[in-house]
Parts: C-alpha cells; sequence; structure tokens
C-alpha cells in the first residue's frame, strides 16, 4: 500500500508530495497533469521489475509513447532538468514468493524507498539517451512513527496493527554511498549490523538493486518489491473484456481486463475447495456467481444471474449473463460500461488482486444516475482500514482520477485531490507551470505536517453542477422514515456534496436531495 509519494523532476511533478488512503479520486482538467502521477507509480512500479531502459519505454509520453527517454524529465522550453526524484512510502506484505518460489518475511513492514536518476547521453542510441542511477535507498520506518505517518482515518487496533508490524534495529536495507565514479550501492541482509553487505558499483548500473533482490539475501526488500510491481494502471478495454479464456488461460484478471471468464471460474473453483466440506459443489459455485450478479444488478436491475459456461469440446470458458425474462446474453453482446463494471466486481472478490489500483475515469460508460454504485463499488475493493487485514480484507488500495462533476460530488470528501497548474519562476526569471495538488479543508491531508494547500472553492465550482444524487433515486421509493432509520444503521461517510460550505455554491441545488 502506498502511503506517500514524493516526484520532482518527472514530466510536470515538480516537488509534488502527495499522501494516500485506502481511496484517493484525483480530480483536474485535461492537460493539468494528473495522469502524469499515475505514470509516476507505474514507473516505480515498472523499475523494480524492468531495466532502467525498458522502465522508461513502458511509460507514455504526451503522445502515448516514449520514444526519447528526455521526455520523462520536466521540461522548461527546450531545458531539461538533468535529475529527478522519488521517495514512496509503503506498507508492503508480511510474506511473500521470490521469483524461485522461495518464501520470504519482512522483519518489518512499514518501508521508505528513495530513488535519484539522470539522463545521460549514449551515442550508441542517439534517439534514446540512458539513465544512469545516482542513488538507491530502502529504509524502514519505525512502528512509533507510524501515527505521524498514517494520516487517514484508520482503527490502529485493529488494521494498523494486523499492517504495519516487526521490528529493525539497522536502518538501512538499500544504502548508496560515495560520489561520482566511486558511488557504491549496497544490499544490506536482514541479520542487521552484523548482515554481510553486497555491494555493487553504481557506475553502468542497468537496473536497480531492489528489482534483483530474492528471499536468500534480503526478503524485507524482495517484498518491497513485490510491492511496487503489484502497483497497476487498469485500463479496461471492451474487446479483452468480452474475449472467452481458454481452460489453460491465468487465472487472474489482466490490466486491460483480459481473462475475465477464467478469473471468475477459478474464483468459484477455489472456494468450491474452501467450503467442499460444508456445502456441495454446485452451492458454493452458485454463491461466488450470485455475489458477482447481485453486484451487477446494481447497475442494471434486470440482471438474474451471471455464470461461465464452459465448453468442454472446444475447451473454452465463456462470461454469460442471464435477464430476468430468461435470455442469456454472452459477453460480446454486453456494453462497455456493464462489462468494465463487471470486471471491478470480480476483481473485489479475488484475494489475490494486491496492491495499489490506479483507474482513469472510472465513469466512462456508466450512466450518471448509476455512477455512486460503481463508486462505492470502487471503495469496496479497497482494504477496509476498520477491519484487521486479512485474506478476505487484502491489503489493497485503489487511486481514480477525473473531471466529472457527478464523481466529484459523490466521492468521500476527505478522498478529494484537485489538480491544478500552478504558475513557478526559476531563478534565472525564466517562469514554467507545475502540477499542485490540493485538499478540501478541515480534512487529514490538510492537517498534515508538510501543510498541503486546500483548494479554493472557486475552483470546485466546475464540479458543482447539480447531479442526481443516490438518494434523490432511493427516496423517491420510500417513505423519509424508512430512509432516517438506514442512515442511522448504516452510517455512510459525508460527501463533498454533503458539505455545509458547498451547498451553497451549487446552482439551484434543491435541499432534498441533500
Amino acid at each position: 500500500m502506498l502511503t506517500r509519494l514524493k516526484v520532482s523532476g518527472f514530466k510536470n511533478l515538480v516537488d509534488v508530495d502527495v499522501r494516500f488512503g485506502a481511496f484517493t479520486c484525483v480530480a483536474g482538467a485535461n492537460g493539468v497533469g494528473k495522469s502524469n502521477l499515475f505514470d509516476a507509480i507505474r514507473f516505480l512500479s515498472a523499475l523494480a521489475d524492468l531495466p532502467l531502459i525498458e522502465a522508461a519505454l513502458s511509460v507514455r509520453d504526451e503522445g502515448g509513447r516514449t520514444g526519447d527517454i528526455r521526455s520523462l524529465f520536466h521540461r522548461v522550453g527546450n531545458e531539461y532538468d538533468p535529475k529527478m526524484f522519488f521517495t514512496a512510502e509503503m506498507i508492503v506484505p508480511a510474506e511473500g514468493v521470490d521469483d524461485l518460489g522461495q518464501t520470504a518475511q519482512a522483519s518489518i513492514t512499514f518501508l521508505r524507498y528513495s530513488l535519484e536518476l539522470a539522463y545521460r547521453e549514449d551515442d550508441s542510441i542517439r534517439s534514446l539517451g540512458s539513465l544512469e542511477l545516482l542513488k538507491e535507498e530502502l529504509v524502514h520506518i519505525k512502528l512509533g512513527e507510524a501515527p505521524k505517518q498514517l494520516l487517514f482515518p484508520h482503527k490502529a487496533k485493529t488494521w494498523r496493527k494486523s499492517a504495519v508490524k516487526g521490528q529493525r534495529r539497522a536502518p538501512f536495507f538499500i544504502s548508496t554511498a560515495g560520489e561520482g565514479t566511486n558511488r557504491i550501492i549496497k544490499l544490506h541482509q536482514d541479520g542487521g549490523i552484523s548482515g554481510r553487505a553486497l555491494a555493487r558499483s553504481a557506475v553502468d548500473l542497468p537496473r536497480t538493486v531492489l528489482s534483483v533482490t530474492n528471499a536468500a539475501e534480503s526478503p524485507t526488500a524482495l517484498l518491497a518489491r513485490r510491492e511496487m510491481q503489484s502497483w497497476q494502471l487498469l485500463q479496461l478495454e471492451p474487446s479483452s473484456l468480452r474475449q472467452p479464456d481458454p481452460f489453460t488461460a491465468t487465472p487472474q484478471l489482466g490490466t486491460d481486463g483480459s481473462h475475465l471468464p477464467g478469473t471468475l471460474y477459478h474464483l468459484a473453483r477455489l472456494k468450491k475447495k474452501q467450503e467442499m466440506n460444508r456445502q456441495s459443489e454446485a452451492e458454493v459455485e452458485t454463491q461466488v456467481y450470485a455475489q458477482v450478479a447481485g453486484r451487477l444488478a446494481e447497475l442494471l436491475d434486470d440482471v438474474d444471474e451471471v455464470e461461465i459456461d464452459r465448453d468442454d469440446r472446444r475447451e473454452l470458458l465463456t462470461l454469460m449473463v442471464k435477464t430476468r425474462d430468461g435470455t442469456i446474453h454472452p459477453a460480446r453482446s454486453l456494453s462497455d460500461g456493464t462489462m468494465r463494471f463487471l470486471a471491478l466486481a470480480v476483481l473485489e472478490l479475488d484475494p489475490e488482486a494486491q496492491g495499489l489500483l490506479c483507474l482513469e475515469e472510472p465513469e466512462n460508460g456508466i450512466h450518471p444516475e448509476r455512477i455512486p454504485k460503481i463508486l462505492r463499488l470502487l471503495q469496496d475493493i479497497a482494504t477496509d482500514v476498520e477491519e484487521p487485514v486479512e485474506r478476505d480484507n487484502p491489503l489493497r488500495q485503489v487511486v481514480v482520477n477525473t473531471h466529472s462533476p457527478a464523481v466529484v460530488q459523490q466521492v468521500p470528501e476527505d478522498s478529494l485531490l484537485v489538480a491544478e497548474l500552478k504558475e513557478e519562476k526559476m531563478d534565472s526569471g525564466q517562469r514554467f507551470k507545475r502540477v499542485c495538488f490540493s485538499c478540501l479543508s478541515d480534512t487529514w491531508r490538510h492537517k498534515a505536517p508538510e501543510g498541503i494547500s486546500s483548494v479554493s472553492m472557486g475552483k470546485l465550482l466546475a464540479y458543482l453542477n447539480p447531479v442526481l444524487t443516490e438518494e434523490s433515486e432511493t427516496d423517491s421509493n420510500r417513505n423519509w422514515e424508512a430512509s432516517q432509520s438506514s442512515q442511522r444503521t448504516q452510517p455512510k461517510k459525508r460527501r463533498v456534496v454533503d458539505r455545509e460550505d458547498i451547498q451553497p455554491l451549487i446552482p439551484g441545488f434543491p435541499r432534498e436531495w441533500v
């Protein structure tokens, strides 16, 4: 779980410092750079897995592709920053497995990873250039500092106690010493001060030290690597979502939505193995499909069943949806929005899907009246910070970006970050614009020690057009007393639209919608 990210020198991210909770919504106009925050997260994830050059080439530029590594560096006019800096604070899984199948256990789960990269001319590949690793560090954050670092609301005795644990005496898991051509990056064993450090020359190092860690040398560093590898950008493509799966397909949802039938079929079979002594196989499988159908019924009223059709002759798995009139619809006939919602509903049930999930414009393909449904689903995918971290409550978080007023008004007020461009002045007198992230006043980010700025009410005006809220749908079908009873038994977080200082700014906002 990524709890804090500092970035400088990457695209238009200069001196950016963002804290994350279980669910975060980043709002901003097109072109301000909110997607660059996702790209920074993806770049760090790629650096934990790939060589420096391949990681850089995996990140998009303004045109959607990266043909020049220098395009990743912050630019003013024709001048590029020579370096980029990253610091990521994270909670890592307590256990994991390395590439050779060896089990690793973290000595402590709250870590801080720092990285400094420079651009270097390379005559052999002029169009690309290369990256030079200037500094790499991985240190632990003391358990006593956790209350000061984890500012988002959560239960300390349940969630934090289960997520943040362990101890460590020596400060470093990875450290950098020396300067220039004498720079050395050391990988320290988990034994602490007495453990032997493996030193590598930083000159011409083709990849980060973190990306080659294993369970034997440094299990905690390996689990930091695994955590960063799990940071993904979901780009759910309708064509991939609709494809049937062969029996041999991987039982894990791809970032493009591929292997949806195989994943759901695997979850049903996995549940069957776990519950086979208590219920019949058919009952257990039906339970899993019924959970997904129940979620989808929140979006489409006439959904009756969701199931996987197993074709033994062609060895194919196909996702099917049956409506209340008995009509069976294969995935290829379902709408784009329905398929995206289905994929997220399956993802919620998958305990193996962990880490950070980034999603751009989740409202795409969803009717405005149904946007509260998908926002609720996305928040349910994220870890419940009121309950212990366990198999049914994995350490998983969700970050979305949007420019939709309907989304901004419906997300919890303390989850909102607003991205906007601000003009800065260089020492040379030249001016440039960088993206800044602001929060609402009196929320937990606003109270952070680094003093993140609060968004002005004027900036929020673009998001305050009246929209149909979830309450306006349900109140037409039930009386006021029943609504109040439901709210007492199921307390809800205050949304952005519920704030008293925002409601007067909404033109024609009916009081009965609140």
